[in-house]
């Protein structure tokens, strides 16, 4: 696993259009009163997946916005391995999630915000692929507000 940050990437530009699909994602998970995470996976410049976290709708824990979209991937390619994808997601993805791209095989994941009390390298970066490169930072402030507003207006209820 290669850990990069979004200002030392060759594919900053894209990388920030790619996001910005995963915040619509996102704001569709906020519009549903789901936690506002999104995702996206694109290959060889198509997006062939996408997800936002749908657990309090399909009361499901495992239903967050990196797992429809794996699905979804999966299910474009007719196959469960996503090598040469990228994941788009705009929080870091979790222990679950980071599993699961494990074992997707996914070359790279790009996220947004980083999630220091949930995200996967708060328990180290041994859960990931070892051919997978992290990048972390893409749209950071735009990802963390929309998170954090939507926890902010929950408490104030």
């Amino acid at each position: 696993m290669k850990y990069i940050n979004f200002e030392d990437a060759s594919d900053a530009v894209s990388d920030e259009i790619y996001m910005k699909e995963a915040l619509k994602e996102a704001q569709k998970a906020l519009d549903q009163d789901e936690v506002p995470i999104g995702a996206v996976i694109v290959c060889n410049g198509k997006i062939i997946g996408r997800g936002h976290n749908l657990t309090e709708r399909l009361n499901d824990v495992t239903a967050h916005a990196e797992m429809q979209a794996f699905t979804a991937a999966a299910n474009y390619i007719g196959g469960k391995y996503l090598q040469d994808c990228t994941l788009y997601v705009t929080i870091e993805p979790c222990v679950m999630c980071a599993g699961a791209a494990y074992w997707t095989q996914i070359t790279r994941i790009v996220f947004g915000a980083n999630d220091r009390k949930r995200g996967f390298s708060i328990h180290g970066n041994d859960l990931l692929h070892p051919k997978t490169t992290v990048i972390s930072g893409v749209l950071e402030n735009e990802c963390a507000a929309l998170v954090t507003s939507f926890f902010r207006n929950k408490r104030n209820k």
